[in-house]
């Protein structure tokens, strides 16, 4: 079965769509359509790892001081992420309906949301960045005046990575993988290349510190801003997507809002639940030792490369069961998920086995102190206990999102970090300290798997067996 084949049939007869996600066999579909995104999310991963490798080398305040605003950060990611997957599901779900002028405009909408998306943080970036701040640190102190600087800058240079996250996802939900991976590899790279240069003078570069890190970040975003405008738009490859955008005489229409945002509102409300906990759970430790904030810091930097390739398969395994749900063809919306969840099972093993063998190597990668150490080891060990139930919730998250129920996947967040970790890491760390506090993470997520099984098992019953 190729590619080339337009007149292939289904089992009940009718014309399969022209669109690969409708009959190319699912394993081969799903490997071409993720891989690129593992690739492109491996490498923002390891982005990630060498921002807190050049920052941790300034000292361990600078470490802490990003590590405060990560949950800031992840909250401009988790809102252009959301809006974007709201955008995706409503896109590859019209394609598969046959419902051009839909995903048309569905994809026209998704850049002025992601416009509007950059507005709300460029004012928080500009008016608030102190009241947040100062919940960790005193004014004056080096965290605070790092911690406001990074925040300001990444937040007022947002624009770039939002308007380019809508773009991706455009992309993604035609089947286009390759595109979005070209756009977030090349922003990653220039900011691994820049951090160095900029954090600690060289080139000719005056030494801005944490600044410069932040800067880095920027500058990396607007490069690959620019290169997803030049596919989206450029004369080249404009006719060769599925989705015509255009702005004359374009008018927002609430329908497709409501529709973008039945799934991208609670993506938004779900990923920021995380940077919710993040913060809560900073305030409980920040009470034992900011070392401790660190480390937690430095265990989402790390986590993020067992867990960035999971969600680069996420992004291949979305659109295809979001057009095949549109298609009314429910055996190849099945075998997506298992096949999604055999792949993601792979990805979680091998982190768990590193986790659980190499913490402390891990660590020292950014120079672990011999305190750091003492909490980071146990905490390492600990949370990776979750990483195989995660690979099950993300996939069951990823049915939900694709089939316009992205409020199951809220719930589910809501149930795993706010009832289960939240609480949990409050109560634990009040009768054993920091160390047991981190057995939070495996109990939240066993809270969250049991609930998505749940809802998983009455969609499949209610909508995906009767198509």
């Amino acid at each position: 079965m190729t590619e080339e084949r337009k007149d292939l049939k289904t089992e009940k007869g009718m014309p399969v769509t022209e669109n690969k996600m409708g009959y190319m066999p699912i394993r081969p579909l799903m490997i071409s359509m993720s891989l690129p995104a593992i690739i492109s999310m491996t490498i923002n991963a390891l982005y990630n790892i060498v921002d807190s490798y050049f920052v941790a080398r300034i000292s361990e305040d600078a470490l802490t001081a990003v590590s405060i605003i990560m949950p800031l950060q992840m909250m401009i990611i988790a809102v252009g992420v959301g809006t974007g997957v709201g955008v995706n599901s409503l896109i590859s779900r019209r394609l598969g309906a046959r419902r051009q002028e839909d995903a048309d405009k569905a994809a026209t909408t998704g850049l002025f949301l992601g416009f509007f998306d950059f507005l709300i943080f460029f004012i928080v970036g500009l008016l608030l960045p102190g009241a947040f701040v100062g919940s960790y640190a005193e004014p004056g102190t080096y965290i605070y005046t790092a911690a406001r600087q990074y925040l300001t800058i990444v937040f007022c240079g947002s624009f770039f990575i939002n308007i380019q996250v809508i773009i991706e996802k455009i992309l993604q939900a035609t089947g286009n993988m390759k595109a979005p991976m070209i756009c977030s590899m090349a922003g990653a790279i220039t900011n691994v290349i820049l951090d160095p240069i900029m954090i600690f003078g060289l080139l000719g570069f005056p030494k801005m510190g944490v600044v410069g890190a932040a800067l880095a970040t920027v500058i990396g975003q607007v490069v690959g801003f620019t290169i997803a405008v030049i596919i989206l738009f450029g004369k080249r490859n404009r006719d060769k997507h599925l989705v015509n955008i255009s702005f004359k005489g374009f008018r927002l229409e609430w329908r497709i809002i409501k529709e973008i945002y039945q799934v991208g509102l609670p993506s938004i409300i779900m990923q920021s639940i995380a940077s919710v906990m993040n913060v809560l759970y900073n305030m409980i430790l920040v009470v034992y030792s900011t070392t401790a904030v660190a480390v937690l810091g430095v265990y989402f930097k790390i986590q993020s490369f067992v867990f960035m390739p999971v969600f680069g398969l996420n992004q291949g395994v979305l659109p295809i069961i979001g057009f095949n749900f549109g298609a009314r063809n429910k055996e190849r919306v099945k075998e997506a998920r298992k096949e999604g969840i055999r792949f993601a099972l792979i990805f979680m093993v091998i982190g768990l086995a590193l986790f659980q063998l190499i913490p402390d190597k891990l660590l020292m990668i950014f120079d672990a102190s011999p305190q750091m150490l003492e909490y980071g080891v146990p905490a390492l060990r600990i949370i990776s206990i979750n990483f195989i139930p995660a690979a099950f919730g993300i996939m069951n998250g990823t049915v939900f999102q694709a089939t316009g129920h992205g409020v199951y996947s809220l719930i589910c967040s809501f149930i795993r970090q706010l009832i289960g970790i939240v609480p949990f890491a409050y109560i634990l760390a009040k009768i054993g300290g920091v160390t047991l506090s981190w057995f939070s993470f495996p109990i939240g997520e066993v809270l969250g798997l049991i609930y998505s099984f749940y809802m998983l098992n009455k969609l499949m019953k209610n909508e995906i067996d009767t198509l």
